[in-house]
């Protein structure tokens, strides 16, 4: 949605390493926002991102206007309706998935690319856009690339740009309170509510924060789980003042060896 920053930029140098031709697009998705959200105030500054762009060696950058997409008379949309989009962002954002498909299926059918790139942040995003390429037969290859963070751990946001100097730093906890997770399970820990509790404990204990979801799931169907038993993904939603952030962080799951007396 513009506004590019290094997470950006590194999706884009990775399409210039492995593609003959890049096209990115530019366009704020006024569906995919709620009545209440920040369309509005979303960040946006086309003739920085234009410089970028032909920093990276952008061949081509489109930027519809909302005319171009959604014309008069505008009447079809592509949702999701399974258990990637039931949770998480889906359950708080009632309408979001149904917008970011949408979009996504239109800027596939305008620019046909081969591959498409995404960042791991949104990784429910990501998933949900997988899914509907396979299931609607579409001819592109994802691409979903770790997320992007700055030296501090923080996940690079277009959204960070709203943060004064100390909501910045109380954003920390996000990434935070996931390192701890991973320690917790990387010590043998495998109660789900017990690693939940650490986290909303550590989250609340910077105030003011408020949080939005907690949620420890399976990494492929998004479904919550009870055990540490598989790979997962541990996904949060926080408010720092004004701004909604999300951070995550995939865990794998690797058993411990028995060990038996001979």
């Amino acid at each position: 949605m513009g506004y590019l920053h290094k997470g950006h930029l590194s999706l884009i140098k990775k399409a210039r390493r492995e593609c003959d031709f890049v096209i990115i697009s530019i366009y704020v998705n006024p569906i995919q926002f709620g009545p209440k959200e920040d369309y509005k105030r979303y960040p946006r500054d086309l003739k920085r991102d234009k410089r970028l762009a032909r920093e990276e060696k952008v061949d081509v950058v489109f930027i519809p206007k909302d005319k171009d997409i959604y014309p008069d008379g505008y009447q079809t949309y592509v949702d999701n309706e399974g258990s990637l989009s039931e949770g998480l962002c889906g359950a708080t954002r009632p309408g979001h998935f149904k917008g970011v498909c949408t979009i996504v299926c239109k800027l596939f059918n305008i620019i046909k690319p081969d591959r498409a790139y995404f960042g791991q942040k949104d990784y429910q995003q990501a998933q949900i856009v997988k899914q509907m390429v396979r299931d609607l037969n579409m001819d592109v290859k994802i691409r979903v690339l770790p997320t992007v963070r700055d030296e501090d751990g923080l996940a690079i946001s277009s959204r960070n740009e709203y943060l004064s100097l100390s909501e910045r730093r109380r954003a920390l906890i996000l990434y935070r309170s996931l390192q701890q997770a991973k320690r917790m399970i990387k010590e043998g820990i495998k109660d789900v509510s017990c690693i939940r509790s650490n986290i909303k404990d550590k989250i609340k204990s910077i105030k003011p924060t408020k949080i939005d979801y907690i949620e420890i799931v399976d990494s492929n169907t998004l479904k919550r789980v009870n055990k540490i038993d598989r790979e997962v993904l541990i996904a949060l939603a926080v408010w720092i003042g004004r701004t909604r952030l999300i951070d995550n962080m995939i865990i794998s799951y690797k058993p411990q060896a028995s060990s038996r007396k001979l």
